[in-house]
């Protein structure tokens, strides 16, 4: 065994021959850094190094280290008060202050006996910490079995990390008897123990095994319990299965007192090419309804790449067996959340096939809807897209010249389910191709953007024009339509350097000026199929369109201004607080409508008043308030609090 040791006295160097002086004389250096893993057929030969205020012992017998005693032997340090080392034996016997770094893992303690090759051996009054998973616990006493396997008498563990205030209690705890470590498999068993939560116990467990790192175990899960009115009292017991790395289970059987058995299952894949997850809940003859109730949710997304091209086959499958299904079940198949209080009777089944080659996108896209009705509430079923077919052409190389381009075409045939025993005569397909183009000038304190758009759209209903007008539709069967809109965004950016609450920011001023041209064309004789008002807010009223979707393009003839002021880190430009407010003037009355909307009058809008601050890196509170200045009376106001994100002024 080679030895090393270091003391408070400065070891002599023996003199060096006179063909080697121009080396320098070999340091021992000590160093905080330990490998995590060190192979078994090297720890015989690696060296002992021992560090104390006093060192004495018998030469190939035993060593005494007293005062900031240390020894460390590959990845292994021992510190203590006093350490006795036995040479023979290979057995330290620590006491006071120990502390034992072994791969990472920490223990401390009172009093230690260990055999350090085997690290076999006892620890007393003992606390750990496994690098791993950061899980730690307590003990009376400790039993080293080898490196890999130890017992835990009279001890707790947890996974929750300590903090450093005084009142700091885990959110969850075992404490048991006895509790077996077996790193190897990383593994950990307790035997005779509870689990506490909040302190508080709450579920005795005889036997129970828990991972040690963050490698997946088959094995049961914390069972809920719960009793309501509709189902009883209710039991279930979820079982994880870990199939493969790659792929694993969760399946959960359920009884309940006035129902019946249920079972979910969620099974999970990951492939090179393709992932998803499908998750199927079934009760068979359900007490509550007479009848057998099922639920299904299939995600699956298959990404090829091709001598053609890049192919995507993506499918989003959602059903339920019956109406009632959101009001007696917690959750439907695919959600984490309580669907039962989320009033989720809309459920969308998608899916897309796509494909990419050079400048070109195409995409084969289909989406059917499953209304779950309630006579008392009856809901209007959505359009069915069956299918949607659509071209887009990537323009990056205009970006490149300056330029902003956008091509788009789709074709899609849309599908709605009767509606009080009548089919809908909206049904019909709608063909449009769409074209932007704005070039950008950045100046060195502001900007100015001129864009143009083009929009051309045709209907072709599936009624003929005499149901149509039998009933006062007000469609035609056949429509098309071309509309133009011109726009000019520009904006100026002043800056200074100033202070606020002792501290130095770059504070921005920035007026902002849009104008946007829309001519008039009637859309009153097509359907709505995916279109809405857009919201009022700082991002809508710099945009040219009034509505969202594809059926309706407002005519418009306005001047948007406004002006931000914002207070950024001079360090990284981050926004740390924004002020800012914006007023639209219509030229005209606008005379497009959905219908159920009021058109925009000639004159001046509301006014938009709104801003934000970032409290912290965590935090951050945004607040608007919508004025009318007619009538002297806020017509809106919101505010949220969000976890914070860096924000960049204009042209950083």
């Amino acid at each position: 065994m080679v030895w090393a040791a270091a003391a408070h006295a400065q070891a002599q160097t023996p003199a060096l021959s006179s063909w080697d002086t121009a080396l320098p004389a070999p340091q021992l250096k000590s160093s905080s850094q330990l490998a995590e893993q060190l192979p078994a057929e090297l720890r015989d030969q690696l060296p002992s190094h021992i560090r104390a205020e006093q060192i004495s012992g018998q030469a190939d017998i035993n060593v005494v280290l007293e005062g900031g005693a240390e020894l460390r032997r590959g990845d292994t340090i021992i510190r203590a008060d006093r350490v006795e080392y036995s040479l023979p034996d290979d057995t330290v016997r620590a006491q006071g202050n120990v502390h034992i770094n072994s791969g990472g893992n920490i223990y401390q303690g009172t009093s230690l006996k260990l055999q350090v090759d085997a690290f076999q051996g006892d620890f007393n009054e003992a606390t750990y910490q496994f690098l791993a998973t950061q899980g730690h616990g307590d003990a009376e006493r400790i039993e080293f079995l080898d490196r890999e396997n130890s017992v835990v008498h009279q001890a707790t563990y947890t996974t929750c990390l300590r903090d450093d205030s005084a009142s700091w209690e885990p959110d969850w705890m075992i404490r048991a008897k006895r509790i077996t470590l077996d790193r190897n498999e990383d593994v950990g068993v307790a035997y005779g123990g509870i689990l506490e939560f909040k302190g508080v116990p709450i579920l005795p467990i005889p036997a129970i095994s828990f991972p040690l790192s963050d490698k997946r175990k088959s094995g049961l899960l914390p069972p809920t319990i719960g009793v309501d009115s509709v189902s009883g009292f209710e039991y279930s017991q979820p079982y994880y299965w870990n199939i493969a790395p790659n792929r694993d289970a969760t399946i959960t059987p359920a009884i309940m007192s006035k129902r019946g058995v249920s079972l979910n299952t969620e099974f999970r894949y990951l492939e090179p090419n393709y992932d998803g997850n499908l998750d199927l809940q079934y009760m068979p003859n359900d007490k509550l309804r007479d009848r057998d109730r099922w639920g299904y949710h299939w995600r699956h997304d298959t990404a090829l790449n091709s001598p053609f091209g890049a192919l995507g086959l993506k499918w989003n499958l959602l059903r339920v067996s019956d109406n009632d299904y959101w009001r007696d079940f917690s959750r439907l198949p695919g959600d984490s959340s309580d669907s039962r209080y989320s009033d989720q009777r809309l459920l969308s089944s998608d899916g897309r096939l796509s494909w990419a080659g050079g400048n070109h996108r195409v995409s084969l896209y289909a989406q059917q809807w499953q209304v779950l009705q309630d006579p008392e509430a009856l809901i209007a079923p959505p359009f069915n897209r069956m299918p949607q077919l659509q071209w887009s052409y990537d323009t990056t190389q205009w970006a490149t010249q300056g330029w902003d381009v956008a091509l788009r075409a789709d074709t899609t045939r849309f599908e709605a389910d009767t509606w009080y025993g009548a089919k809908n005569l909206a049904n019909g397909q709608r063909s449009f191709a769409h074209f932007a183009a704005s070039r950008p000038f950045l100046l060195p304190g502001g900007f100015v953007t001129p864009s143009v758009k083009l929009q051309a759209n045709h209907y072709q209903l599936s009624a003929s024009q005499t149901q149509l007008d039998a009933v006062n539709s007000g469609y035609a069967r056949s429509r098309s339509f071309a509309i133009p809109t011109l726009s000019l965004d520009s904006g100026l950016v002043f800056e200074r350097d100033t202070s606020a609450f002792g501290r130095s920011y770059v504070q921005t001023l920035e007026p902002r000026a849009f104008y946007t041209y829309t001519p008039y064309r009637d859309q009153s004789m097509v359907p709505l199929y995916d279109t809405a008002l857009t919201d009022f807010n700082f991002g809508s009223i710099y945009s040219s369109n009034s509505y969202t979707g594809y059926d309706r393009i407002a005519d418009n003839n306005m001047v948007t201004v406004g002006l931000t002021t914002r207070y950024l880190d001079p360090d990284d430009g981050a926004e740390v607080a924004r002020l800012g407010f914006a007023q639209r003037y219509r030229l005209e009355n606008q005379r497009v409508s959905l219908g159920y909307d009021k058109p925009g009058t000639k004159g001046w809008s509301d006014i938009l008043i709104g801003g934000g601050v970032n409290w912290s890196k965590r935090w951050s509170t945004d607040a608007m308030v919508q004025y009318n200045q007619d009538t002297h009376n806020t017509t809106r106001s919101s505010g949220i609090s969000l976890p914070a994100r860096k924000q960049y002024a204009y042209g950083q």
